[in-house]
């Protein structure tokens, strides 16, 4: 998965706007999700450790002398819509170019996307050693 991220985060890096680079990752339980934000955040040069922010919603890393200045780890499985995104303050995290943004569960929260740019990743469980990840 690491080289996966290493291969990708270029395309988000080039394709940088005026808001947040915003990823949505989607899949079933342990298709992968977690684990690619986690490669990711060790591309980036994260040094703690990276769990999964289903109960805290989102954790925020700093990042130092890369594209982005924070990677932000959202999970919105317990969201019941996007008026709870909304309410934890995720317009104001998006308006922030500066910001890389990977979003877990998407499809719980469609209205809070509407008009936004973003990447979108799917991920399927094939074996235990292997997932099939597509992405536009």
């Amino acid at each position: 998965m690491e080289a996966f991220a290493r291969k990708i985060l270029p395309e988000f890096s080039g394709r940088r706007g005026e808001a947040a680079t915003l990823v949505t990752l989607s899949g079933d339980l342990g298709a992968g999700k977690t684990a690619f934000t986690k490669s990711v955040a060790k591309v980036l040069g994260v040094s703690e450790e990276v769990t999964s922010p289903t109960f805290v919603l989102e954790k925020i890393y700093k990042l130092a002398d890369k594209p982005w200045k924070h990677l932000i780890h959202i999970d919105a499985y317990r969201l019941d819509g996007g008026h709870e995104f909304i309410a934890i303050g995720f317009e104001g995290i998006y308006r922030d170019a500066g910001n890389l943004i990977l979003l877990e569960w998407p499809e719980k929260v469609p209205s809070a996307l509407e008009g936004k740019k973003f990447f979108s990743m799917q991920f399927k469980h094939i074996d235990e050693g292997t997932r099939e990840i597509l992405w536009n």
